[in-house]
């Protein structure tokens, strides 16, 4: 019987209805929104104090839905504060003011950087999923990622499509990072080293008629508000070259986060792979 009980218990900490071992922190809260994502991917739901206001919005969170049931935070010191949290998940780029008030007052918070690789995004999944105890959920969530990593690969000897992706401002993803590295995985050659950026920037409108990608992946910025790819998509400069490019859907709330993200980015660059190859003919 005893042994019963306690194969009940493991059960229900592994779909995140047990309580959090002795070790564990009890009230968690995230100052960031790609940070949000994992933490609701690999922390009981009783663990999370509160999530950032962002993981709110449906345009720009893959977790909207159940960051509405959560409590949220607008990053000041004193909404943290109040939660009473013994762990705090912060990017670097959170506020440093919050960051330094935490600091005076003990308050123990994890630091996270931006990733530029694969590698690192999963490192920070099993970093968060061992923080909150749970790194069984963080091995599951990296074996989801590396699943759709070989779903969305290209058949072998597929030549790459020359393909850009856009960000909301007209900024395009560039050589060396995470989105890049992405690109590649999906069977997607980044255009932007073409265009000779070595960050993340403006790509001229002069660039793209002069040489135009295959492939450009971009999206809303907002609901009801065009992002600066269909601005400029809608030139009438690029009439000429329109049959030569071929314009592909990809999400706000897919741009800029790793972790459990990627499986679903992974998904999406795989089928703008397979439209614009059989588009080639």
């Amino acid at each position: 019987m005893a042994l019963t009980r306690r194969a009940a218990a493991a059960g229900l900490t592994a779909i995140g209805l047990g309580a959090a071992s002795p070790a564990a922190p009890r009230r968690v809260v995230s100052l960031n929104p790609c940070l949000d994502v994992i933490l609701v991917h690999v922390a009981d739901r009783g663990q999370i104090a509160a999530l950032s206001h962002y993981a709110r919005e449906a345009y720009g969170s893959t977790i909207a839905k159940v960051a509405r049931t959560l409590p949220y935070t607008f990053e000041s010191a004193e909404e943290v504060i109040a939660l009473s949290p013994d762990m705090v998940l912060s990017g670097r780029h959170s506020s440093l003011a919050t960051r330094q008030a935490l600091k005076r007052l003990g308050v123990r918070t994890e630091l996270f950087g931006v990733p530029d690789t694969l590698d690192e995004s999963l490192q920070q999944v099993r970093r968060i999923a061992a923080l909150v105890r749970r790194p069984e959920r963080g091995e599951a969530v990296v074996r989801r990622i590396e699943d759709a990593l070989r779903r969305a690969a290209p058949p072998r000897n597929q030549r790459p499509v020359y393909a850009l992706v856009f960000m909301p401002g007209g900024f395009a993803s560039a050589p060396g990072t995470l989105m890049d590295e992405m690109m590649r995985r999906a069977g997607l050659e980044n255009a932007a080293a073409r265009y000779g950026l070595k960050r993340s920037m403006n790509v001229p409108l002069e660039r793209l008629i002069a040489d135009p990608p295959e492939l450009l992946l971009a999206g809303e910025a907002y609901p009801g508000a065009p992002s600066w790819a269909e601005r400029v998509m809608e030139h009438p400069a690029l009439t000429r070259i329109a049959g030569r490019m071929h314009r592909a859907v990809f999400p706000e709330r897919l741009l800029f986060c790793g972790g459990p993200v990627l499986i679903d980015s992974a998904a999406a660059l795989a089928k703008a792979r397979r439209d614009a190859v059989a588009r080639r003919g």
